[in-house]
């Protein structure tokens, strides 16, 4: 298929391969990425899928064993019919994998096979592989995951499918406090109780790190501009670093004694940092039970141009 071929068309991808070779890590990605999915899809049921309002948005289903009207000549039905779509430009990722690593896979896991349930998983193994030999033969895009790690196919896929220019990955950045525990999936926490804390001035305890009492008071502690700066610089390094692996996530949580002053504050000027720099960030304040979203914009002057 040539670039004039898929110029202003809508991609689509068929996926499949072997259990075990990565399937629901690529769909995953490619719905992260942007792609409407549909995992498992009955081929009966494409022709009226495809029937309706053409497509506009990029969409990919994945195709196993496990549907039961899954064969090598269903499979060529369904790369016949989507390649009849004017306004479409069809692939079929193939994802390979060498049998002893699906094996070793299915051992660590302790998953049963889709095509035999005895706790061997090596009859199912096969009897897959020789299933599939002639649809991997129609592959316009093969990729071989035995050597991959999750983290690799995600950057892998989307990078064939779905290439970014700039930002591709969402961030929400959350206050909190360490008396309630720190957040559950938080990738960064970031402690913040080592500045003066605004609890022990009577005029500032009603208050919350949003208001400018409050960030003035923490923001005079010796020890906090050395830290945000260096905080800001470690953060625009490492982004760039997390697309590269694949994420599409990042959550950073900056905690205090009461989760109500210093965390507060430090997420907003943070979040506002990011915002300056081209991110998109989402707050939270878990304490407050209050919540944001900082669109990505210009960045402002010292002079308020």
């Amino acid at each position: 298929m040539t670039t004039e071929d898929t110029v202003d068309k809508v991609p689509m991808v068929l996926l499949t391969g072997p259990s075990g070779a990565g399937r629901s890590t690529a769909i995953k990605a490619l719905e992260d990425a942007g792609f409407e999915t549909i995992d498992n899809l009955p081929l009966g049921l494409l022709p009226r899928l495809l029937s309706g309002q053409p497509l506009k948005r990029p969409m990919a289903l994945s195709l196993d064993v496990r549907n039961r009207d899954f064969s090598p000549a269903a499979i060529l039905d369904a790369l016949k019919l989507v390649d009849q779509l004017t306004n479409v430009a069809p692939e079929l990722l193939y994802l390979d994998c060498r049998a002893e690593v699906l094996r070793r896979r299915y051992n660590e896991t302790r998953r049963s096979h889709p095509l035999d349930r005895h706790e061997d998983p090596n009859t199912g193994i096969e009897a897959e592989l020789s299933l599939l030999q002639e649809i991997r033969g129609w592959a316009t895009v093969l990729m071989d995951t035995s050597e991959l790690t999750p983290h690799e196919l995600r950057h892998a896929v989307q990078s064939r499918f779905a290439p970014q220019d700039g930002q591709s990955i969402g961030m929400t950045l959350q206050s909190f406090s360490y008396k309630r525990g720190i957040p559950q999936g938080a990738d960064l926490v970031i402690d913040c109780r080592f500045l003066q804390n605004p609890h022990w001035q009577h005029e500032l305890r009603p208050m919350d790190g949003g208001d400018v009492p409050v960030g003035i008071y923490v923001a005079a502690d010796p020890g906090f501009e050395p830290f945000i700066a260096n905080l800001q610089e470690m953060l625009q390094h490492a982004l760039p670093g997390y697309i590269r692996e694949g994420r599409s996530h990042l959550h950073v949580a900056f905690g205090c004694t009461g989760g109500k002053h210093r965390s507060v504050y430090m997420t907003e000027r943070i979040a506002e940092s990011l915002a300056n720099r081209g991110w998109q960030v989402s707050i939270r304040h878990r304490e407050l039970n209050r919540y944001a979203v900082l669109g990505a914009r210009t960045q402002i002057a010292e002079d308020g141009e």
